[in-house]
């Protein structure tokens, strides 16, 4: 059988294996995501795995750098890509896309026994200066994104929780202060 042969018959068995499952997801006919954990776990992580032209009789590209695995560090990625990597070449030459995010599912414990996640700072900041080096430049009329400092970057990071989303009523004190300075104003 030639390559392309092998990956459809991968990509109909994975589509039926994975029909409903909300932990996958095809992103293109060669290229799939498969989310190991449920969503609220603070140790889950994301698989993409992405078939090469001659795949399975050479290596798939496999990779942790979606968004949903930014608060892990690169030492605990870099250690679950190794472990993946030790799976593919005992797999080489045959389907082993499911085997992979089974073996990820079966390991997860394992994989992240050592995983502290990593400080939001860094992420958001790192988020941020992504975002305003995309504004195109062609656009006339865009409206500029308010600059925020260290600081303030800082203090939005320490309000977040795990998830990176705001507690419920986190503005509201910040609202009172700033009605109070603004209200003793006008009575001058």
């Amino acid at each position: 059988m030639s390559a392309n042969e092998d990956q459809e018959m991968e990509l109909e068995a994975l589509r039926s294996i994975y029909e409903g499952d909300e932990s996958f997801r095809e992103l293109s006919p060669v290229s799939f995501q498969y989310r190991i954990g449920e969503s609220g776990d603070p140790k889950a992580f994301l698989i993409e795995v992405s078939w090469t032209e001659t795949y399975p009789q050479t290596p798939p590209v496999i990779s942790m750098n979606a968004f949903f695995n930014n608060t892990i560090s690169s030492a605990i990625k870099e250690s679950i890509l190794a472990k993946l990597q030790e799976a593919v070449e005992a797999n080489l030459g045959t389907a082993m896309t499911y085997t992979l995010f089974e073996y990820a599912k079966d390991n997860k414990e394992q994989f992240m026994e050592n995983h502290h996640p990593v400080n939001s700072a860094t992420s958001i900041s790192n988020i941020l200066s992504v975002e305003t080096a995309n504004v195109a430049p062609s656009s006339k009329k865009k409206e500029k994104k308010e600059q925020l400092t260290k600081a303030q970057k800082r203090k939005l990071a320490d309000k977040t929780d795990h998830k990176g989303e705001l507690p419920r009523g986190w503005n509201w004190v910040d609202v009172v202060k700033h009605l109070s300075k603004s209200g003793t104003k006008d009575d001058d």
